[in-house]
């Protein structure tokens, strides 16, 4: 398993990744720099023009401008090390090298579940309230966009529910496992070896494919937002979760309960119920399908995502009096 798990998790490699984008590290900045406005410009004229600048609004909220802190850190300070993994540095970088040194920016990088005090960029934010000072890039996509052509259709699959996750230190996941851990709709496991649970949830890591032979896969929120979601929603089973309560470049905070995905209550309690439910309505279980493929559908244009991400961080620096 453990080699089936290496060299068909159905993830991406990283290596690729990192070559790619190191080469742009030593790259000299001004490639980039000399060309950022005639792409900014470029966007005026796409015929996508509107729904690129409705989604540069939706992850840059700043109504008004706010001044940044003295000691915020410039573009040309930034680097990996003291709580900057290098994902979080490259696809920071990815952005902030179009753009000149010398501006500046509040970067908060993990796990984010908080609002910031000042605007501050960041890979995800709480969903409700005034989160305006959160201010979205997509950052760790190489583990967190996945996408996967799925070759089973919904009514080939078991009729299960599936969920291999680390479950220390989440008591949402915690008492997922408690509630359902043997029902006999739910294949459930644990994929971190911790003594402080029961032995029996603690299996081996199961690649993506393995997860496509259920017609359902639990996608909880783990430190911020459910990683799986993703290439759940560009396959051919359904993401079964609680409504959202933190989002990312994904934008979840978009997604509508039993159009994109199965909403299932906070405690669980109508999970049995919700399941009997799509594998007597095949027909509204594949419309949903179809949602949630079409959805997905909007992140595959790379030139695209990564003009938005430029878009996002220009008008970050005219929110915060840089431009």
């Amino acid at each position: 398993m453990n080699l089936n798990f290496l060299f068909a998790s159905g993830k991406k490699w990283k290596l690729p990744y990192y070559i790619r984008n190191y080469t742009k590290v030593i790259l000299p900045k001004f490639i980039f720099q000399n060309r950022l406005k005639q792409k900014l410009n470029s966007i005026s004229s796409r015929e996508d023009a509107k729904y690129i600048n409705s989604r540069v609004n939706y992850y840059n909220k700043l109504q008004t401008k706010k001044e940044l802190p003295e000691y915020s850190m410039r573009f040309s300070d930034f680097k990996k090390g003291e709580g900057v993994s290098s994902v979080f540095f490259l696809d920071a970088y990815d952005i902030i090298s179009w753009f000149k040194g010398s501006y500046k920016w509040r970067f908060v990088p993990g796990d984010v579940t908080h609002i910031p005090d000042v605007p501050s960029i960041v890979k995800s934010r709480p969903i409700a309230g005034n989160n305006e000072n959160s201010v979205l890039l997509k950052l760790v996509k190489v583990r967190h966009f996945i996408f996967i052509k799925d070759k089973l259709k919904f009514s080939e699959k078991s009729n299960k529910l599936i969920f291999r996750g680390k479950v220390d230190g989440k008591p949402h996941r915690i008492a997922f496992m408690e509630k359902y851990f043997n029902h006999p709709m739910c294949d459930l496991g644990n994929i971190t070896k911790n003594n402080n649970y029961p032995p029996e949830w603690t299996v081996a890591k199961s690649t993506i494919y393995d997860h496509l032979k259920y017609k359902f896969i639990l996608a909880l929120e783990g430190n911020d937002v459910a990683s799986n979601l993703k290439w759940i929603m560009s396959s051919n089973s359904i993401a079964v979760m609680p409504k959202p309560k933190f989002e990312t470049w994904f934008m979840e905070g978009k997604l509508e309960a039993n159009v994109h995905y199965i909403e299932i209550m906070d405690d669980y309690s109508d999970l049995e119920e919700r399941l009997n439910y799509f594998i007597e309505k095949q027909e509204e279980a594949n419309q949903i399908i179809k949602n949630a493929n079409k959805y997905v559908s909007q992140f595959f244009d790379k030139k695209r995502e990564h003009l938005i991400g430029l878009a996002v961080m220009n008008t970050y620096l005219e929110k915060t009096f840089q431009k």
